[in-house]
């Protein structure tokens, strides 16, 4: 495996964020039974979708995650999934919250949040957060978590103006 053949970037374009799109309702939806027929919701209308793409296998999306602002400086990251085929290569979950921390870093975060499924707790603490309190989400165990921004430093990516319509519940 070559050092580049897994890149993590913003979907960009109308390709990879329906890629982005349909990843999501193949784990939340199908895979979890989280949600019924698609997991949109208005976040989605303020969110910055961030793809995995393994380049040697004709820029297959293989993992997702989506940032946003909740409140000035409050930034949260959430939908964080990898496709099933993926899942055992360890670098892919990884790759996608340094990404998804150090872009919110790079846009003016002072804290980012997420709610993790309890059994992703131990890898994300690994990763550098910490647990605020037990939660439950669609009748399940989350956490509320932080990420240690120290370990996520600012880059110099681009704020894109984000143009999507607001998902429409069905």
């Amino acid at each position: 495996m070559s050092a580049q053949r897994y890149t993590f970037e913003l979907a960009r374009s109308q390709t990879e964020v329906d890629a982005y799109f349909d990843l999501r309702r193949t784990i939340f939806c199908e895979e979890q039974g989280l949600f019924e027929g698609h997991d949109e919701d208005g976040i989605d209308a303020i969110a910055t979708p961030i793809i995995a793409i393994d380049r040697e296998s004709s820029n297959r999306v293989v993992g997702v995650v989506r940032i946003y602002e909740d409140n000035t400086r409050l930034w949260y990251g959430g939908r964080l999934g990898v496709h099933p085929d993926y899942r055992r290569v360890g670098r892919i979950g990884k790759g996608l919250i340094y990404k998804a921390v150090t872009t919110a870093n790079t846009w003016g975060c002072d804290r980012f949040l997420a709610t993790v499924q309890q059994q992703n707790v131990r890898f994300f603490q690994r990763q550098h957060w910490f647990s605020l309190e037990e939660i439950e989400i669609c009748d399940r165990p989350h956490h509320l978590m932080e990420a240690e921004l120290d370990f996520y430093p600012p880059g110099n990516e681009p704020r894109p103006v984000l143009t999507r319509p607001v998902a429409q519940a069905s």
